[in-house]
């Protein structure tokens, strides 16, 4: 699977079923994260993108009154010539997306780049997908181009349409661990916010992360040049069952799929919430932390647990009531939306 894209939306065959949107708009959506993806729209260059597929569908929500959120970059590295760690991955990210909204300059909500650092982990930290490195350096590189990029692209959008917002998207999660794992697991818990931080004014020189950073290869005034960009809108969480990780240094307890390690001891790495003697957190504490981090307002851009219906719709519940305890409180928490519609 190295060697080829692969398209989720013809996976799922919605790129064959505009009637899709009616269906969705029956549903009472009112608001959609829907893909105009780089790599499907110009995937040689801009002189050559075809707006066909965006033409059509966004045209069609305006019309249905469901307002999409743009997504640029999804889970994948833009078109065959570009890459996480190219150095020139963001202006040339920014300037697609300066096309995108000179295209839809009545658009005014933005995800130009999903997940960040996930992606960053899955491409370069795990070798999952491209380009399939299993390296800090090359983690470091792709978290940074991509935060980059989505602010670089920001600058773009806003020089469009000015009333442009980013509403940016992670998932946090949270690690706990047994007594070996612990600094891997301190480690995680630091790693997890890089991103919003880095939107939202940047690292602090004495942190972990920019220290961590550092020494993995990325230069002092890289990071610095985060330091009083525009912050992101609003902050987006997805939150997943699975998200909460628990890191057990007793690997025979678990199936080898689930083995890893961090190069000096090793460990599984399990999903908290199956692990009986697992510490969890829960969604209503993850929220909390990020809130009082922040101060933002605050979305859950992803709810989502694999399983049957019942199960499905539990976690959902447990998620609303979460985000309605944070909203008693005070927190500024302005939606939670279940995935996935597009993904699945």
């Amino acid at each position: 699977m190295r060697d080829r894209y692969i398209d989720q939306l013809r996976l799922s065959r919605h790129d064959a079923r505009p009637s899709d949107l009616l269906l969705f708009a029956e549903l009472g959506i009112r608001a959609l994260r829907y893909p105009v993806l780089w790599e499907r729209h110009a995937p040689r260059s801009l002189d050559e993108a075809d707006w066909s597929f965006a033409d059509e569908r966004l045209t069609a929500l305006r019309r249905l009154g469901v307002e999409p959120i743009l997504t640029l970059l999804h889970h994948g590295s833009g078109p065959p010539q570009t890459s996480l760690v190219d150095p020139e991955f963001p202006e040339e990210f920014a300037r697609y997306a300066r096309a995108v909204a000179e295209r839809y300059p009545w658009a005014t909500r933005y995800t130009p780049i999903n997940e960040p650092l996930t992606t960053a982990r899955f491409s370069c930290l795990y070798g999952h997908w491209f380009p399939h490195t299993r390296d800090d350096g090359q983690f470091a590189r792709a978290l940074v181009n991509q935060c980059r990029a989505i602010s670089l692209a920001m600058d773009e959008i806003r020089s469009v349409n000015p009333d442009a917002r980013l509403v940016q998207t992670e998932d946090l999660g949270f690690t706990s661990a047994t007594a070996p794992a612990r600094e891997q697991a301190a480690l995680e818990n630091e790693r997890r916010f890089a991103s919003f931080d880095l939107l939202c004014g940047g690292l602090e020189p004495d942190s972990v992360m920019h220290r961590w950073l550092c020494a993995a290869g990325i230069a002092p005034d890289e990071l610095a040049w985060f330091a009083g960009r525009p912050p992101a809108d609003v902050l987006g969480v997805n939150v997943y069952l699975s998200s909460e990780r628990f890191l057990d240094h007793r690997m025979a307890r678990y199936p080898r799929h689930e083995w890893g390690g961090n190069g000096q001891i090793a460990y599984a790495d399990v999903a908290a919430p199956f692990v009986t003697d697992a510490p969890w957190q829960g969604p209503e504490a993850l929220l909390r932390s990020v809130w009082q981090r922040y101060r933002r307002p605050l979305a859950v851009t992803e709810v989502h647990n694999s399983g049957h219906r019942e199960e499905q719709l539990r976690w959902l519940d447990e998620v609303w009531r979460a985000a309605g305890a944070l909203a008693a409180e005070g927190a500024d928490v302005v939606a939670v939306t279940p995935w996935a519609l597009l993904g699945s």
